[in-house]
């Protein structure tokens, strides 16, 4: 398949904003695939390349060249020359790189040149997102979309997921199954504003986990082979030794589990989870183990021994996962239909410095990748989850800082502006952002910076009111910055209707 035509359905799925259009358009690109193309085409229409690091920068990329006059890319030849490209490493590699995306982007026409590089970038704007595209998925391969989503739990990525779909039917889907090596997508909570709300979306007896402020790890390990991703399902078991060590001295052969890493103080408290961050984030093991050391704390068990335990109910895998794991390393939990109770546990937690709790149903299963019923997470606070849209000058003390950020929820493909704040900056949170937007920056107006709507930034606030102001109607009491997300892509942030329904 020629590149030119995914850059047209994505020129076209960027056009309409009806879904069964997009879904259509989606489908019929897929059905034009050759069997060797679906993997590739698929994961193309989703916005992303395979290669989870590619090492291609937004300079190079927006770098002027002369396009090809006439379409000669195809879709795996492309995916061949980023292979090629993400392997190149060492000495000399940087110039070798940008020789390279010169010469794919030099055989590019104008419009495979803009594909290629909102592709590449993570920044094509389409509004067709993985549900939309699963359920095209379905529609392409006359299968059903229950079958397709099924499989789609246990893939990372939803080109393995249309291959299967599309060369081997509802067969072939029914055969994709958890492995263990192979992330799955993580099960997610959904949000209520009290403990007693919390528990009453709830049929029986509840556990109540500490929601601890660390980042989301899902642990693989077979015979003494471990390995380690990220919410986003990178791997970076390298970064981690202290969970390898924990998981390795377990008397199982093959397991998975669910759970948070944290640096801990003296105390026990979290640290700032911009500490926790940016150990996870550092290749510099050796040298930070000793000054910033990770505590992991396991909250559900996906695997054991050969079983696979997801559509076990969570008090099943509760047990084994107590079996199986020392006291030490699993999440502070209780388990009760007390509100009282809970609601004494829930102020404990806070008390020891974490942010909340997430009940869970004790009679369901793992549902990966869903945000659902069975899990709610519940905090002290209003807060939400928005992308930094610019950023303005500071003044006075805050001189040649970036200061006031302007804050997004989602909107489809796009972003509307709920805000702006500067309020719970620390003085090294000024400089690190500093840095951070002057390297998103797109143009400037004014004092006012406008940056790539890549940062997720967690607000608190006190509430919500109506402005016309804005174009979503409404606006931001009191917000404040808690942390800056780096596990948090800017497709999960809020969306403008979670942020009304809040409004009521």
């Amino acid at each position: 398949m020629l590149l030119t035509e995914l850059a047209e359905t994505s020129a076209a799925l960027a056009a309409t904003r009806s879904r069964l259009e997009k879904r259509a358009l989606l489908a019929a690109a897929l059905r034009a695939a050759e069997p060797e193309e679906v993997e590739v085409v698929a994961t193309y229409l989703s916005g992303q390349v395979r290669q989870r690091r590619t090492g291609i920068g937004w300079r190079t990329l927006a770098a002027a060249r002369e396009p090809a006059a006439t379409p000669t890319l195809t879709a795996l030849g492309v995916d061949q020359a980023l292979e090629e490209i993400a392997a190149l490493t060492g000495p000399g590699s940087q110039a070798a790189r940008a020789a390279a995306v010169a010469a794919l982007l030099g055989t590019a026409t104008a419009t495979e040149q803009h594909f290629l590089a909102g592709l590449i970038s993570g920044e094509l704007r389409q509004g067709a997102l993985d549900s939309l595209l699963l359920d095209a998925i379905a529609e392409a391969a006359d299968v059903p979309v229950a079958a397709v989503r099924r499989a789609a739990m246990f893939s990372a990525e939803s080109g393995p997921v249309a291959r299967a779909a599309l060369t081997g039917g509802a067969e072939a889907l029914a055969a994709v199954g958890p492995e263990v090596g192979r992330p799955v997508r993580p099960m997610l909570a959904s949000s209520a504003p009290t403990v007693a709300e919390a528990l009453a979306t709830m049929p029986g007896p509840v556990a109540v986990d500490t929601k601890v402020d660390g980042i989301r790890i899902q642990v693989h390990r077979r015979g003494d082979e471990v390995r380690i991703f990220t919410r986003s399902l990178d791997d970076i078991t390298d970064r981690l030794p202290e969970v390898v060590d924990v998981v390795r001295a377990l008397d199982v052969d093959t397991v998975v589990l669910d759970g948070e890493a944290v640096a801990l103080d003296p105390d026990g408290r979290p640290r700032p989870f911009q500490v926790t961050g940016s150990r996870t984030a550092s290749r510099d093991t050796a040298a930070l183990r000793e000054k910033v050391p990770l505590t992991v704390y396991f909250f559900d068990l996906l695997h054991l021994d050969g079983a696979d335990l997801l559509d076990r109910p969570a008090a099943e895998r509760f047990a084994a996962l107590d079996g199986v794991v020392p006291a030490s390393a699993t999440v502070p939990r209780r388990v009760s239909t007390d509100v009282a109770e809970v609601e004494a546990f829930f102020a404990d937690v806070l008390a020891r410095g974490h942010e909340g709790v997430v009940v869970k149903d004790l009679s369901a299963t793992y549902d990966a990748g869903r945000r659902g019923a069975a899990w709610v997470k519940v905090k002290p606070r209003h807060t939400l989850d928005l992308v930094v849209l610019a950023v303005e000058w500071g003044s006075g003390r805050r001189q040649g800082t970036l200061s006031n950020i302007h804050l997004g929820a989602r909107d489809g493909d796009g972003f509307v502006m709920l805000g702006k704040t500067f309020k719970g900056m620390t003085d090294e949170m000024l400089a690190w952002q500093t840095q951070r937007f002057l390297a998103l920056e797109t143009h400037r107006d004014g004092h006012v910076v406008h940056v790539r709507p890549e940062q997720v930034v967690e607000v608190a606030f006190d509430g919500l009111q109506h402005s016309t102001r804005y174009p979503g109607g409404l606006a931001l009491r009191f917000a404040r910055v808690l942390r800056y997300r780096e596990d948090k892509s800017a497709a999960e942030a809020d969306t403008i209707d979670a942020v009304r329904a809040l409004a009521g």
